[in-house]
């Protein structure tokens, strides 16, 4: 009965926050799992964006990015061609973004004439930028792998009239609107926040844990740690951070397996470890059943789907905050469009985090990648 009365008073928020932020929500965005701390925190956050912008920008919201009918058939008459450039793919956050971009750049009648796969290698980014170059397109999407290494080959195509959008950060000294049209980034920070919840939850505001991050100059993952380090601190003083181990890859599951085991033999009372996405929390998960700890409470950020099937196995994952890949794609191309029609577009976009549990699990992977959850999901959540 509590949980239901807790579920009304949130759809009661949902229909609030539709009405204030012209996005639509679901239930699947704040799961109730008990503790009245940590449920009103995640109940105060329904569609709000904590991150800032690269130069600190306040965040226009996804849902209001938008073209009027005329201004479509503008960019349609225009017959443009568009390129995206990876830091890398083959995992469910890319394919769901370009999904979305391809179906928005579709739908706008922009023909999609390159897609590149850096592997994580600034050097071999720089290569993609100049082979896309040759092919003139009008619009380029991309995600920097390193803002420095990159900065000339991103500033080139901004000098040749290129259209560039980028996803989660730009690279050094380009500004908006003379560089680049528009930054589209999920709210990292917030996300962080959302899993630092989620972890004092599971715990009931109890415990040693340890975190789990990516040792390098990357802004997305800084800002992951730095809402999750800085909530737990501020907010939970029963629950004690009592160690730290970074990873740099390109193995991030298997060192962050050795990170976990190491954590884990040194503090045999360990409650919990955050790990800082989806890939290396893998190699946690496994250093929890290796080390026969079906009790450590794991959390971290986005929803894919190893780290899917753990949370429905009850497999020590227990809350995780998740991006909107597919919706933020659809946002990037629509703004490659405003680049276009030379329509003013606000400097830094930004999409709520969405918080998941067991508990709302295939609604949220509905709402993440618009399909429902695969097969290997749901079988361990309806046996």
């Amino acid at each position: 009965m509590q949980r239901r009365r807790y579920l009304s008073a949130l759809a009661l928020l949902s229909a609030a926050m539709i009405a204030t932020s012209g996005c639509s929500y679901t239930d699947a965005d704040v799961p109730v799992r008990g503790d009245r701390t940590a449920a009103a925190s995640l109940e105060g956050m329904r569609g709000q964006v904590l991150s800032k912008g690269p130069y600190e920008e306040t965040p226009a919201l996804a849902g209001d990015i938008s073209l009027t009918p005329d201004e479509v058939a503008k960019v349609r008459s225009r017959k443009a061609t568009a390129a995206i450039s990876m830091h890398y793919t083959g995992d469910d956050w890319t394919a769901a973004q370009l999904a979305g971009m391809q179906k928005q750049f579709d739908a706008l009648g922009i023909k999609v004439i390159a897609v590149t796969d850096a592997n994580r290698k600034p050097e071999k980014q720089v290569s993609d930028i100049e082979t896309i170059m040759a092919k003139h397109p009008d619009i380029l999407v991309s995600i920097p792998t390193d803002g420095v290494a990159t900065a000339k080959a991103f500033q080139k195509a901004a000098d040749e009239g290129v259209h560039l959008v980028f996803m989660d950060n730009v690279p050094k000294n380009m500004k908006p609107g003379n560089g680049y049209v528009s930054v589209v980034s999920a709210d990292n920070f917030g996300n962080g926040v959302v899993s630092a919840h989620l972890m004092a939850d599971a715990l009931g505001g109890r415990g040693k844990i340890g975190v789990v991050f990516y040792q390098s100059d990357y802004l997305v993952t800084q800002r992951r740690y730095d809402g999750f380090t800085s909530t737990i601190k501020r907010d939970y003083p029963g629950i004690q951070i009592v160690e730290e181990k970074g990873f740099s890859g390109p193995d991030y599951a298997g060192q962050s397996l050795v990170a976990a085991n190491a954590m884990v033999s040194k503090h045999p009372d360990l409650a919990g470890i955050w790990g800082v996405w989806d890939i290396p929390t893998e190699g946690i998960v496994s250093a929890a059943r290796s080390s026969e700890r079906p009790d450590l409470v794991i959390t971290t950020q986005d929803l894919g789907k190893n780290v899917a099937i753990a949370m429905a196995r009850q497999r020590n994952i227990t809350g995780l905050g998740a991006q909107r890949p597919y919706d933020q794609g659809v946002t990037e191309a629509t703004l490659g469009a405003y680049g276009l029609i030379g329509k003013p577009a606000p400097p830094f976009v930004a999409l709520a985090p969405l918080a998941v549990t067991r508990d709302n699990l295939a609604q949220a992977w509905r709402e993440v990648y618009r399909s429902d959850a695969p097969p290997e999901v749901q079988r361990w959540l309806h046996p």
